[in-house]
């Protein structure tokens, strides 16, 4: 036997990974995962509503089809500074609490785009609340990464990539009801018309609000505590993580003190520089331009997902109407815009089946994620993700290849399917950087995809209209050059861990994390 298996740890400490395990996983673990859960939810309906609230207001505010796209793109370009700013404060005052402040500015901006009297106002207070609410996904992924004990963590963040990705089904279900509705109750103080689309809007903010109430009841991140350098207060959550854990009849948790990274001095706070620029240096430079890469290129296909509501809503039109049986998508799609619409039909409002599809289109990607996550600790991050986003890649080419609606939908869904890697390079990010950098690491590589998609959304609407063979692809190819970009990236099942007496953390050991 080891003799390091044997001899106590210096001073009866022991490694914050080890005192996190001896909290067990119960109770506190399943509450923090939901709340993650509803979190990533509340993320998607105030960053991503304006692809259902653009078409459905359309009539009320006159868009073009133009100014549809700048109310759909500009927004996104609100979470290029948004994240920056968020990352740095996750990673300086708190998970929890940058947290809780990112909710609620995001559902209040939100809630005030509700009575936007122009598709300006609407744009730039969607654009605000892109910028308030862009901490919410990186900042509850990384609390719910330091809270859970290692042996879960992989399976946990996986399953809360599977409800992110529920999250424009869900939203799709929340207008089912709404939309339809043709109440309309004029504001004089406004000179607008409270409609449908605007109680839609509105309600978007109610996932955020139940996050903060819920959030108010839960721990901050006992590793951001420790890297703070206040290991007794870290001590105190994890014994909090336990009693719930284990019940207040259990024994207390037997912990008498914690190895940790170096805190910084209190004359030394971290600013954002500190923050920043090590992103830029070796040995973790390779690893942000690889991780920006992949985002950037991912962008491809969020910027024809954010469309997927209209798409859908032309495809099911022309399919209730039997004249795009032997067509492909991007036929379906040029054809819809010479049909007759129907007298009856409620003005701007999406097709209840087409939202229902994108519902199942959600939901076959969540399962999807949830089935890679049985095999992905065999098969690794990297070669998942490689396998996925050239198979993906290769469907978004042939969509318009098959000259039949079924089939080509098919090869559309596939394509789509690629949304899945989302929660593989988030994984990858924070196991790739070191506990004080890894907010604004996930941030900082978010950033190049982001100010990619804004003028990507533009550049798809542009080609859906004008030229969508064309679009499909080039998106499809782009996609999948992405498993090219993987190749770069060390095989995460090769990676070996620190030995637990390990006291200063290196790059190699911050490395060892990609498990978590």
């Amino acid at each position: 036997m080891d003799k390091a298996d044997v001899l106590p740890y210096k001073d009866d400490k022991i490694p914050f990974e080890e005192a996190l395990h001896k909290t067990g996983f119960g109770l506190y673990n399943y509450l923090l995962t939901g709340l993650v859960g509803l979190s990533t939810i509340s993320f998607v309906t105030l960053a991503y509503c304006s692809s259902i609230i653009v078409p459905t207001s359309a009539c009320e505010l006159e868009t073009t089809t133009a100014q549809q796209g700048l109310v759909v793109a500009v927004p996104i370009a609100g979470g290029i500074v948004g994240s920056l700013v968020w990352g740095f404060l996750g990673d300086t005052r708190g998970r929890r609490k940058m947290l809780l402040a990112s909710l609620c500015c995001g559902a209040t901006s939100n809630a005030l785009a509700s009575l936007s009297v122009n598709w300006v106002m609407l744009m730039v207070l969607q654009f605000c609340t892109v910028a308030l609410g862009s901490g919410i996904y990186t900042l509850s992924m990384t609390l719910l990464s330091e809270s859970v004990p290692l042996a879960k963590r992989n399976f946990i963040m996986l399953l809360v990539s599977s409800i992110f990705l529920l999250g424009q089904g869900i939203m799709s279900v929340m207008a089912i009801p709404i939309i339809p509705l043709r109440f309309s109750h004029y504001l004089s103080a406004l000179d607008i018309y409270w409609n449908s689309w605007r109680t839609l809007q509105l309600t978007y903010s109610l996932p955020s609000l139940i996050c903060i109430v819920w959030l108010l009841f839960m721990q901050e991140s006992p590793k951001f505590i420790l890297a703070k350098g206040d290991e007794e207060g870290a001590l105190t959550i994890l014994r909090r993580i336990h009693r719930i854990n284990k019940g207040r009849r259990a024994e207390e948790l037997q912990v008498k003190g914690l190895l940790g990274e170096a805190a910084l001095s209190d004359e030394n706070k971290p600013k954002a520089k500190d923050q920043i620029m090590p992103l830029f240096k070796a040995p973790y430079l390779k690893y942000t331009l690889i991780m920006a890469s992949l985002f950037i290129l991912f962008q491809t296909l969020v910027s024809l997902l954010v469309w997927l509501p209209t798409i859908a809503n032309q495809f099911i039109q022309m399919m209730q109407a039997g004249e795009a049986s032997d067509f492909t998508m991007c036929e379906i799609l040029d054809a819809s815009g010479d049909m007759t619409v129907d007298p009856d039909a409620v003005p701007c409002s999406l097709n209840t089946i087409a939202l229902l599809i994108l519902l199942v289109i959600c939901s076959l990607h969540s399962i999807f994620n949830t089935l890679l996550s049985l095999i992905v600790n065999k098969t690794g991050r990297r070669n998942t993700t490689m396998v996925i986003t050239a198979v993906c890649g290769l469907a978004g080419i042939l969509v318009n290849l098959v000259p039949n609606a079924i089939g080509s939908a098919i090869f559309c869904v596939v394509f789509s399917m690629g949304i899945v890697v989302l929660g593989f390079y988030t994984a990858m990010s924070v196991a790739l950087f070191p506990t004080n950098l890894r907010t604004m690491a996930v941030a900082m590589t978010m950033t190049g995809g982001r100010i990619v998609s804004v003028g990507l959304i533009q550049i798809v609407n542009y080609l859906l209209v004008n030229s969508c063979s064309l679009g499909f692809y080039l998106l499809g190819a782009l996609f999948a050059s992405s498993a090219l970009v993987l190749a770069l990236l060390p095989d995460d099942r090769l990676i070996f861990r620190p030995k637990p007496d390990t006291e200063a953390s290196t790059p190699q050991e911050e490395n060892a994390e990609a498990k978590e």
